[in-house]
């Protein structure tokens, strides 16, 4: 079985029950079980600001599909949420998955990019990811629980737990 962790994240129609609906959906991904969940936090938009804040987490997930697989399942979930792709980098969402790791694996390719591209910049990832695997080393050797520290907080606020089912 191969670990990853799943960015979540949601600015639309209730973001955090859009945050735990996507829990309980990705809880039900065949041969694949929630290994741990982090907080729910309130985040900033990354791009415009005249969007509401962000709510992320970040999961755990063991499993034994493939990367492109896993894809497929996540962003069939995003699509049953009315997940709408409009090509606004960082508009507002209904709700985003994004694959933050795979194991150790490095994936470049049209579809997917692994270690997540922006996750060193993101402290709405470094902190939840922190909080869950605190000793889990990057692809290239950076330790996630001393970037968490080095990221600025940029207005991140603990929220809540969410319930794993």
């Amino acid at each position: 079985m191969a670990t990853a962790y799943i960015g979540l994240g949601s600015n639309l129609a209730e973001p955090a029950k859009q945050i735990q609906q996507a829990v309980d959906a990705i809880s039900t991904i065949e041969r694949s079980r929630v290994a741990a969940l982090s907080s729910l936090f309130f985040s900033r938009p990354m791009g415009p600001q005249d969007q509401p804040d962000y709510m992320n987490a970040v999961l755990a997930l063991d499993t034994e599909l493939a990367p492109i697989e896993l894809l497929d399942a996540l962003q069939a979930i995003e699509n049953q949420a009315g997940r709408v792709r409009k090509g606004d980098r960082w508009g507002p969402r209904i709700l985003d998955l994004d694959i933050i790791l795979f194991d150790q694996q490095i994936i470049d390719n049209e579809r997917l990019i692994i270690p997540h591209y922006g996750m060193k910049e993101r402290e709405f990832v470094l902190r939840p990811l922190a909080e869950i695997a605190p000793q889990l080393v990057l692809p290239d050797g950076d330790l996630v629980s001393e970037l968490s520290k080095a990221i600025a907080t940029n207005g991140l606020k603990i929220y809540g737990k969410l319930q794993l089912n």
